[in-house]
């Protein structure tokens, strides 16, 4: 390559990086008014997380078109390839939380037209946890860090806890009270997104460890989800 398109293709690079910044700005925000819609009632913020969705879809799609143009046009070599194969992995990863966010909004929406139940303060934990270290990856992302990629990874252990104990509470509440039943199921579908969304960071983790180091993280992931152990699966369709 000559200096001009050195240059040029530099500067798609960093372009690509913006987008992806973007892209897990919104995310954030997104993911933050979806559980702050369960936690304080607020259906404009459930509302809000809804309508965000587009905006991170419509930036997927930008993120991986301008990705696939580079591989084609520039075919990079070595780092630059792993720049631009992570963008592409990374965006598709925030295209996931952004769905997850929606589905949680939506519970938001409908759990606001009941009447109230017992919150537990696990649920606002798990979170706060998972926004953490969405927050965490997309700092590890920009400053090319892998040590800081490689330590959300090692949370994500602290996510599934939480979420085991977010279970089984609920559980107990429901069989304690069946007229909670119904709210309770939307709170568990809740928590496994959030849970979900704690998994994505961690998947992103282990892009960015890649993309910096040429190399790969354990693929033993610390996990301690043991809900997946009982007959009740949740995927959520919402």
């Amino acid at each position: 390559m000559n200096e001009h398109t050195v240059k040029a293709f530099s500067e798609q690079l960093e372009a690509l990086s913006s987008s992806i910044a973007q892209m897990g700005g919104l995310a954030e925000a997104q993911f933050a008014a979806a559980v702050d819609g369960v936690a304080r009632r607020d259906t404009v913020l459930a509302e809000n997380a809804v309508g965000g969705d587009s905006q991170i879809d419509a930036l997927q799609l930008d993120v991986e078109d301008r990705a696939m143009k580079l591989l084609a046009l520039r075919q990079p070599l070595a780092v630059d390839l792993r720049e631009t194969l992570a963008a592409i992995k990374i965006a598709s990863e925030l295209e996931r939380i952004g769905d997850l966010a929606k589905n949680i909004a939506k519970r938001a929406i409908v759990l606001n037209r009941e009447p109230p139940i017992r919150l537990t303060t696990s649920l606002a934990r798990m979170g706060k946890q998972a926004l953490s270290q969405l927050k965490q990856v997309l700092d590890a992302y920009s400053d090319r860090n892998a040590e800081a990629a490689e330590a959300v990874w090692k949370q994500d252990g602290e996510i599934d806890e939480t979420y085991n104990s977010l279970f089984r509470e609920l559980l107990t509440y429901m069989m304690e009270d069946p007229r909670t039943i119904g709210s309770s199921t939307h709170l568990l579908f809740i928590a496994k997104n959030i849970e979900r969304c704690g998994d994505h960071a961690t998947n992103i983790a282990e892009v960015v460890y890649h993309m910096v180091r040429a190399d790969h993280l354990s693929a033993n992931r610390p996990k301690a989800d043991t809900t997946s152990s009982t007959a009740i699966h949740f995927e959520d369709k919402a």
